[in-house]
């Protein structure tokens, strides 16, 4: 397989069944490997930036690699009937994510410390400075309080919402992610979401666009 590194350009729409799908792509890799390099190409970039958010920039590098790496040597294996392989490799990434439990906690924990600590510099210099500055440090204390409330969920329920949040997936993709229900998906979000907003109360910065939480049926 052979690719480089900085093409991808996110999740890409493609037609269910088209010669252009994620599974087509993966079925054609089967006879010629290098047709693999195409998913590398799509969703590097994604895959990448969801580990760092996760464990930082030099721990994301060896992530994205393995993932890849991982899901070239199971592409015999993958389902052809999904469309998309965005679920699956979110799933890779997101269980060698849970090789570094301790080590991402300490990440968070030392985030949240760091923002608590940080001085307001240069608020001497014009108004226009101050402002700057005192969004810098307000959007830093965010970024801290957010990071101690993550620190506090369970590992599981630090998944589901992660992934959701800051990995785009919905919650059937979450759920094909993980290998669990939808509905366990749902609940642990709402666990995590409940915990997130308790900790910075009750603001969730980790909520977005339409994604306001769907009402839980069971």
């Amino acid at each position: 397989m052979t690719a480089s590194p900085g093409v991808g350009v996110g999740r890409v729409a493609v037609m269910e069944g088209s010669a252009d799908s994620d599974a087509s792509v993966i079925e054609r890799s089967w006879d010629d490997p290098d047709v693999f390099a195409v998913l590398f190409d799509r969703y590097a970039d994604s895959i990448h930036r969801y580990a760092a958010r996760r464990l930082g920039s030099e721990a994301a590098d060896d992530l994205m690699a393995e993932t890849f790496v991982i899901a070239f040597q199971r592409r015999r294996r993958y389902d052809l009937s999904r469309s998309q392989a965005v679920p699956w490799l979110y799933g890779i990434t997101t269980n060698l994510i849970g090789r570094h439990r301790r080590a991402e906690a300490r990440r968070l924990r030392a985030l949240s410390r760091a923002a608590s600590t940080a001085p307001a510099e240069g608020s001497g210099e014009g108004e226009a400075m101050e402002d700057r500055v005192v969004a810098r440090v307000s959007a830093e204390d965010t970024r801290g309080r957010l990071a101690g409330a993550l620190a506090g969920l369970s590992a599981r329920n630090r998944d589901v919402l992660l992934l959701i949040a800051w990995g785009d997936l919905d919650y059937a993709e979450a759920a094909e992610a993980l290998g669990i229900p939808v509905g366990t998906v749902r609940s642990r979000l709402h666990r995590a979401r409940s915990g997130v907003r308790e900790a910075l109360g009750g603001s969730d910065p980790t909520t977005s666009r339409e994604d306001q939480e769907e009402p839980d049926h069971g």
